[in-house]
């Protein structure tokens, strides 16, 4: 997926704000979370659609999925990894071939109606950070979640933080759970029950770079000059 520049103010807290109809949507399909010995085998939300927008600062990310109810303990998160180490998408859990974390989490719940800067290297390991840096929003209309997400593109804490610079690709995946009740009165999806996507690719758009136009124009005012000269030249020998 890709962040759009956009000259003007990002709709940082607003997932319904009409800027976002002109920023392109990729769908990603989600399954349940497998490698936790209690699994659940059927999730709600099988897929999202994402958009991005920045403005050379700071970068904003909108999560849509369907769910039929709104529940206080519906969530949604995004995972970036940190650094060049790679990492399982399951919270930077180590798997086979893989040496895990560790991973930047942006954390929404309905119920505390803010989003959390997290990190993890491995089941167990989720933490908030001291300084939070995200803000967000979540609105529920018409059977679907819109949540926004939003920060700088980068941050001094660059041993903990995603660092999002214009142009680069780094690694993104995605968590949605559904906070319904279930037959006990606990939400269905909870924790590292939840519906996941594997990793993707997320770039910033850089700045248009206008250097091809004024190479061509160089170049056109070299070869009319040339020409020039040349004509020039041809016309004094034919007079003399």
């Amino acid at each position: 997926m890709r962040a759009s520049l956009v000259k003007g103010a990002l709709p940082a807290d607003d997932p319904t704000a009409a800027a976002w109809s002109g920023a392109p949507a990729a769908a990603f399909p989600l399954s349940p979370q497998v490698h936790w010995p209690n699994r659940i085998l059927e999730v709600t939300a099988r897929s999202v659609k994402v958009r991005g927008l920045h403005d050379g600062r700071q970068v904003s990310i909108l999560v849509e999925w369907a769910d039929p109810t709104e529940d206080p303990d519906d969530a949604a998160a995004l995972e970036f990894m940190v650094g060049d180490k790679k990492a399982h998408f399951a919270h930077g859990q180590p798997m086979a071939q893989v040496e895990g974390g560790p991973v930047n989490i942006w954390f929404w719940k309905n119920k505390d109606a803010k989003v959390l800067d997290m990190n993890a290297k491995g089941f167990g390991t989720l933490k908030s950070q001291d300084q939070q840096d995200i803000k967000g929003k979540g609105v529920y209309q018409n059977g679907a979640w819109k949540v926004v997400f939003t920060r700088g593109l980068s941050t001094p804490d660059v041993e903990n933080d995603a660092q999002i610079k214009p142009g680069d690709f780094i690694n993104i995946a995605f968590a949605v759970w559904d906070g319904k009740k279930d037959a006990f009165g606990d939400p269905k999806e909870k924790g590292s029950q939840k519906a996941v996507s594997s990793w993707w690719y997320f770039r910033a758009e850089p700045p248009p770079d206008y250097s091809g136009y004024f190479y061509a124009a160089l170049a056109v005012g070299l070869a009319a000059g040339v020409q020039f000269v040349v004509i020039r030249k041809l016309k004094k020998g034919s007079s003399t």
